[in-house]
């Protein structure tokens, strides 16, 4: 009985560790790190699970940190626990909002009408618990997002470059698709002025100079 448990046991820890060296199935999405005043901010902060993963109790809390300088200066601000998310007080009650998924790879949140004083690094830290029979081991998952809140949105020079080289990429096409155009049109109609210029010399050849017509194939 003693060697069936141990075995048993075993076999638990080596899935414990085969989960843990699997292949995420989702695409962890690094967070925005701007926000504009007056706006809604997106915090992203995905967590993904493993393939083949048991069931696991997760619980999210979400710290806000206005001064990089000191590490342990670092508030509550939210908590995703038992399924139930809880707005703890402080200077964001009432502007936060739950955007997590419902498999709970993202554990998003959002914070309405956005002020200077938010600026900060928030940390986002997601605990899993495993539920095996006999133990019950944990993994801890903590990211860190540098938040810098302006007055206006800054331009997106990606869109913009991507916008440019669209235009550019149009224009070339369009040239192309021209003297495509051009080249098939000369051919042509070089084409049908040799044709043109063969019966042309055909008709004024006499009539006792042509070759004769080939001779009908009879059986």
């Amino acid at each position: 009985m003693i060697t069936q448990t141990r075995v048993h046991l075993q076999t638990l820890v080596l899935l414990f560790f085969a989960v843990h060296l699997s292949q995420p199935v989702c695409v962890e999405v690094p967070s925005a790190t701007e926000a504009v005043v007056g706006k809604p901010m997106m915090l992203t902060c995905i967590a993904c699970l493993r393939r083949e993963e048991i069931k696991s109790k997760t619980t999210v809390k979400w710290f806000f940190m206005p001064n990089t300088d000191i590490p342990e200066d670092k508030t509550p601000i939210y908590k995703y626990e038992d399924e139930t998310t809880v707005e703890l007080d402080g200077p964001f009650k009432g502007r936060l909002t739950w955007k997590g998924s419902q498999d709970l790879q993202d554990v998003s949140i959002q914070i309405k009408n956005v002020t200077f004083n938010d600026s900060g690094v928030y940390e986002c830290s997601v605990l899993r618990e495993f539920e095996f029979d006999f133990f019950t081991p944990s993994v801890v998952v903590s990211k860190d997002i540098k938040l810098r809140v302006k007055e206006k949105a800054s331009t997106d020079t990606t869109a913009l470059y991507s916008e440019i080289m669209m235009y550019v990429l149009l224009v070339c096409l369009t040239f192309w698709l021209l003297v495509e155009m051009v080249y098939c049109y000369r051919k042509i109609s070089k084409s049908d002025e040799q044709t043109q210029d063969t019966a042309t010399n055909y008709l004024a050849i006499p009539s006792e100079q042509k070759p004769p017509p080939a001779a009908p194939v009879t059986e």
